[in-house]
């Protein structure tokens, strides 16, 4: 599974991940300034799961139905790099498969996942 961390998740996360031997990549550090369309677009011709703070993703992939490899959205009540990285591993280690292709709302109470179509 390959992720590519949303300027608005930070670098930090990115680089945590990393360090766990997962396939991830900063937006910043790749298409810098895009657009959130052209963040899109890079994750789904790169085949990477998008992890972002930002709900305007929701928007382009469910009411505009842009194209997607999937993308998780993190809503943490207590948003700081190690409990973002603590919530995240935890959902990877335990649902691998099931994010490809369907977009899922992070919080602490648990996780909401709606395939994309």
């Amino acid at each position: 599974m390959k992720f590519l961390v949303d300027e608005s998740s930070g670098k930090k996360l990115c680089n945590n991940l990393i360090a766990k031997g997962y396939d991830a990549v900063y937006v910043s550090d790749v298409i810098p300034g895009s657009p959130d369309e052209g963040v899109l677009k890079f994750a789904e011709r790169e085949g990477r799961i998008l992890i972002t703070n930002d709900k305007d993703f929701a928007e382009l992939v469910f009411r505009l139905r842009k194209p997607s490899s999937g993308a998780i959205l993190l809503r943490l009540k207590r948003d700081v790099p190690k409990t973002r990285t603590d919530y995240l591993l935890s959902l990877i280690q335990g649902q691998e498969n099931k994010l490809p292709g369907r977009f899922t709302v992070l919080t602490e109470m648990g996780n909401r996942v709606r395939r994309i179509e």
